[in-house]
């Protein structure tokens, strides 16, 4: 008889990248992704995360979420959890240093499911004014640097339509899955020793 699968519960946007390390490590783990646009509204975050920690309790779960909730960290524990470490998702993928590098050089990360999706959550966030998105971004942002791992499909023209909404040049990069796969064996580690 195998070991109870671990339950990875979180964030929906590396949902076909955490597929692929899974199945390439043999990990002993089930996942149940939320909305990746949920970030942007803390109330919902807030409330599908702990419904959904509350719905599986006693279920071992690691939590793929970033500090993306101020409140995380306490939600998390609450549930006799742990959460994966990192800031947020693209460091996660990108690695700390590299990282750090491209959002000092002012990048705005844009992953495949953000630039599929960014008018309908860019409308739904700051209104159809294009002046006003330009100036947020605009603000403390110098480029959108468009993320590529190896399971993105061709969304240029959508990461292109986001860069020219926000008034951005847009620059590319082609990341492995190197990064993710060590922070998700870490968690994965961690909650089986937490857990004997």
């Amino acid at each position: 008889m195998g070991e109870t699968p671990l339950l990875l519960l979180g964030c929906g946007i590396f949902a076909k990248e955490i597929a692929i390390l899974i199945e390439k490590n043999h990990w002993p783990v089930e996942t149940c992704f939320l909305d990746s646009a949920l970030h942007n509204y803390l109330d919902r975050l807030g409330r599908g995360l702990t419904g959904s920690l509350a719905k599986r309790r006693g279920r071992e779960i690691v939590v793929f979420y970033g500090c993306c909730h101020p409140l995380i960290d306490r939600m998390v524990a609450e549930a006799g959890s742990i959460r994966v470490a990192g800031q947020n998702c693209v460091e996660m993928l990108l690695g700390r240093e590299r990282f750090d590098h491209e959002l000092e050089e002012g990048a705005f990360f844009l992953l495949e499911e953000w630039a599929i999706r960014w008018p309908t959550i860019t409308r739904d966030l700051y209104g159809k004014n294009p002046a006003v998105l330009r100036e947020i971004f605009g603000a403390d942002r110098s480029y959108m640097l468009a993320v590529r791992t190896p399971c993105s499909g061709e969304f240029t023209k959508e990461a292109e339509t986001a860069a020219t909404m926000v008034g951005l040049p847009l620059h590319w990069i082609d990341i492995g899955l190197d990064h993710l796969e060590t922070v998700l064996a870490d968690a994965i580690r961690r909650k089986r020793e937490a857990a004997s």
